[in-house]
């Protein structure tokens, strides 16, 4: 993935459900909120090395879903696989229009749309 706090967040939105309310809060304010582990630390009346152990866990813990699963690798692939469908259905319909305006071909455009259409909005349910 990109860089380390795309890629945490990432695990968050799929992982995120499965760590302790500690550990969600922290991860929360830490990469989401942007507060830094000083911050935190104050917060909630404990060290900095608290605080970041209870990160670092929580990383290492969806780190390791990951990695068993494989879940978000698939879910990436999916996704590009939908965006270069996509982009074929419009070059072919590009061409379909100045070429051969031929129905069949149409039609079969946009059932590939709505098949991707369909995809997105599972896509959207994560």
């Amino acid at each position: 993935m990109k860089n380390q706090p795309y890629r945490m967040t990432m695990l968050f939105d799929f992982y995120g459900e499965l760590l302790t309310e500690r550990q969600k809060e922290f991860f929360d304010l830490y990469y989401n909120e942007d507060l830094s582990l000083a911050e935190i630390a104050e917060n909630y009346g404990i060290s900095r090395q608290g605080v970041r152990d209870v990160i670092v866990r929580a990383e290492a813990a969806m780190t390791e879903i990951e990695d068993r699963t494989g879940i978000i690798r698939r879910f990436l692939r999916c996704r590009e696989a939908v965006s270069n469908a996509e982009q074929a259905a419009e070059a072919i319909e590009k061409i379909n229009r100045r070429q051969y305006d031929n129905r069949q071909i149409s039609e079969n455009i946009d059932i590939i749309r709505a098949s991707v259409h369909t995809l997105k909005e599972q896509d959207n349910g994560i």
